[in-house]
């Protein structure tokens, strides 16, 4: 009997603790699941990812650090997914086991990591090397390939040999642009970008041209432009450029062939300086700047070259200064001694002579005569008169002096000229001829240069209103031949 009860009772531990260890094996049949979202080349943590599983399809968002985490999942094999817009998906396989915690990192690439760049264009024409190009050039390059169709934007950039400037032009969607304002004689660079917004910009090569030489143009001469005056030049053909931008007053044009430059005034700070540029009107320097030029009427002030280029001649009152055309070595020449103004000068190409047009505040009071170097007194041509005088130029031999009168003598607060002529002084017979008998009624002769070869003047006619269109004439030095040559031009210089 007691045999049967130990049985019994052995039976029964037995099943308790079979129960017990049962119990213990399915409240532990799970772990957890942990990780992080980073951006595949920086590893920066990507935050609010969707972190899913598979097949149980459960889903948390990664937070601020990137972290995530599953808890108490089921022991199992499952794939695990992190998405976010913007980034490829990420995916991994993971196999939970009991009371462990399993840690994954998921590195999601940029969407466009799969994305193709599109193939190099190829630059098309001008072709690499072309020289004796215009100042307008189309630039043609081939439509590049893209695999994945994206819309492409083309970039181009031009830098020159001059100064080496780069610009660019940017988001072209045509092959084509046109370059113009160009430089004459100059060298420039160019190349294409192509970009997709999804990759890096492919490049072409890098191809050149040349534009043409600089013309030789022989008239210069200003017109008004956007309110300012504007330096002009032009060939015998009537081929006119614009040396001086329009957003400063430039006049007065005067080139030296000997030092390849062309001087001229312009405004700065509300006075007026000398400055010089070359024919093209590249590299303008400041050559004034102790002192202004300063007359009662600025746009009457005239200057002069030295014959070989090296100096330069201007007036500020009643001072006359010279200065090297760098703007060293000024030094005082001249002085009126009356006090009048010196508003034009002109150096005789030997350099022994110089001629003045003095005159008062109001531009009255004329007087025109001659000095040597040094400052004495030469010859008197003109003095004593009523009315403007003035657009002195000395003949190469210095026998010859050409002015301007205003044979009305009328004479006003707004210097207006009624009947302004030119005449033709002759220092060895100490006479004066009108070679404006040609003139038309109404009209005024003004700002006369001797030709090249001095077989000519060159000057400006316009009505005497004061407002009408300038026209840029040339006549032969006995009055006859008037032609017009220039529309819409003033102060003309014939080098």
């Amino acid at each position: 009997m007691n045999t049967i009860k130990y049985i019994i009772l052995s039976s029964l531990t037995i099943s308790l603790l079979w129960s017990c260890n049962e119990e213990k094996l399915t409240y532990s049949d799970t772990g957890n699941l942990t990780g992080r979202v980073v951006e595949a080349n920086s590893f920066e943590p990507i935050a609010n990812a969707k972190v899913s599983i598979s097949p149980t399809n459960n889903t948390v968002f990664s937070g601020e650090d990137g972290y995530f985490l599953f808890e108490e999942v089921d022991v199992g094999d499952y794939s695990v997914q992190a998405e976010k817009e913007g980034y490829l998906a990420g995916y991994e396989p993971v196999t939970v086991s009991a009371d462990t915690e399993v840690n994954l990192i998921f590195e999601l690439a940029e969407s466009d990591a799969l994305n193709k760049p599109p193939s190099a264009p190829k630059l098309l024409s001008p072709d690499d090397g072309t020289t004796e190009l215009p100042l307008e050039v189309t630039l043609i390059w081939s439509q590049a390939i893209d695999p994945d169709e994206d819309e492409l934007e083309y970039d181009v950039f031009v830098r020159n040999d001059l100064d080496d400037t780069l610009f660019s032009i940017e988001s072209l969607v045509d092959t084509t642009y046109v370059l113009s304002n160009l430089k004459y004689g100059v060298k420039y660079f160019w190349q294409v970008s192509v970009n997709d917004n999804h990759n890096a910009d492919v490049l072409t090569t890098i191809n050149s041209f040349e534009t043409s030489s600089y013309p030789n143009n022989r008239y210069f001469y200003i017109r008004e432009d956007n309110g300012h005056d504007v330096i002009f030049s032009e060939n015998y053909n009537g081929e006119s450029l614009q040396v001086t931008d329009s957003e400063h007053n430039s006049w007065r044009p005067r080139k030296n062939q000997t030092a390849k430059l062309v001087a001229f005034l312009r405004t700065v700070n509300s006075e007026t300086h000398l400055f010089t540029m070359n024919p093209d009107g590249t590299d303008i320097r400041q050559v004034t700047s102790t002192h202004p030029l300063i007359g009662f009427k600025q746009s009457e002030l005239d200057y002069s070259w030295s014959t070989y280029g090296s100096k330069l001649i201007f007036p500020s009152l009643d001072k006359l200064y010279m200065i090297n055309k760098d703007g060293s070595g000024e030094q005082l020449i001249y002085q009126t001694p009356d006090g009048s103004f010196i508003t034009e000068c002109d150096w005789s190409h030997d350099g022994s002579t110089i001629a003045l047009k003095t005159n008062d505040i109001d531009g009255y009071g004329v007087s025109i005569f001659t000095i040597d170097q040094y400052g004495n007194f030469l010859t008197t041509v003109l003095d004593g008169v009523e009315g403007a005088a003035g657009g002195i130029n000395l003949s190469v031999d210095n026998q010859y002096l050409i002015y301007t009168l205003d044979d009305s003598g009328y004479e006003d607060p707004s210097y207006r000229q009624l009947d302004t002529n030119i005449y033709l002084y002759d220092f060895d017979t100490d006479t004066a001829t009108n070679i404006s008998v040609n003139k038309e009624a109404g009209t005024n002769d003004l700002d006369p240069r001797f030709s090249p070869n001095e077989a000519q003047v060159i000057f400006v006619n316009t009505s005497n209103d004061g407002i009408s269109e300038k026209y840029v004439y040339l006549v032969d030095l006995d009055g006859e031949n008037r032609t017009n040559i220039i529309t819409n031009a003033a102060m003309p210089d014939w080098e």
